[in-house]
């Protein structure tokens, strides 16, 4: 990865928390919102690194649209997870870390969108 690219670095690392998050949780025998969550989790980080092979700006924000809406699919199930009270793990520090996600990639959406017209 390269230094400067801080989306790509921030999904890394949280795919990364992600993955550590569904094995506490298969522990803990939670097999449904886990899946879910680590598929959208360790998506967001996938869409960014495709991105960097896009053929055009267009398909650079598709990528990039992609990334942030697994990003807020990510968020849901982290919601879910902590109200429902199925289990006692915390995810704090998930749900920071997907909303800072999801902040960077509205805002490089947007910019570049605006940079197209």
């Amino acid at each position: 990865m390269k230094k400067d690219n801080v989306i790509a670095d921030k999904s890394f690392e949280f795919a990364l928390n992600i993955i550590q998050l569904y094995k506490k949780l298969q522990a803990e025998n939670e097999f449904v919102i886990s899946k879910q969550i680590l598929r959208s989790g360790t998506s967001i980080g996938a869409n960014v690194q495709e991105s960097s092979a896009a053929f055009s700006k267009k398909d650079f924000v598709h990528k990039m649209s992609i990334a942030s809406k697994e990003a807020r699919e990510t968020k849901y199930w982290l919601q879910l997870l902590h109200k429902s009270n199925i289990t006692n793990i915390s995810v704090d520090r998930q749900l920071k870390e997907v909303e800072q996600l999801i902040n960077i990639l509205t805002k490089i959406v947007k910019t570049t969108q605006q940079n197209l017209k």
